[in-house]
């Protein structure tokens, strides 16, 4: 695995973020799950989240992915922000802390952050029972 990281770092992934992705962190579906939702972008990944929600409190999550290194990064950094997290709070979660968490991410893959957000949204949603209401992607001059 010494090359492809040597790969995902010489092509604008941090440690932390090539780390995420060689090791499927936060990879899985999880049994007892009671939130849930899939989610393809436009760039054609898909993303599902997978929540234990107790007392309006995210207790556990952990997601799954088609897509390429930048989506199991964000990915796995969404599951990170937002584990422990009440709804409102992981809701409040945008694409730029997502990225000023994982270190870097190369530029271009910066809309795999805002996958997992409209993912992660779409589970909330789903857990309250309400229509799902399309974010909108911050674009990178906005954020950065």
């Amino acid at each position: 695995m010494g090359e492809l990281r040597d790969l995902l770092r010489k092509s604008g992934y941090s440690e932390k973020a090539a780390d995420f992705y060689l090791n499927r962190v936060n990879v899985g579906e999880l049994s007892d799950a009671n939130a849930y939702a899939i989610y393809t972008g436009p760039c054609g990944d898909t993303m599902e989240f997978f929540l234990k929600v107790e007392d309006s409190t995210i207790r556990d999550a952990s997601f799954q992915a088609i897509g390429c290194a930048g989506s199991f990064a964000a990915g796995a950094a969404f599951v990170e922000l937002i584990r422990g997290k009440t709804l409102e709070e992981a809701e409040r979660v945008e694409e730029d802390r997502v990225v000023e968490f994982l270190g870097t991410i190369p530029v271009q893959k910066i809309h795999c952050a805002c996958l997992a957000k409209r993912t992660l949204r779409k589970a909330l949603a789903a857990y309250r029972g309400v229509p799902f209401q399309l974010p909108e992607c911050k674009k990178v001059e906005e954020a950065w």
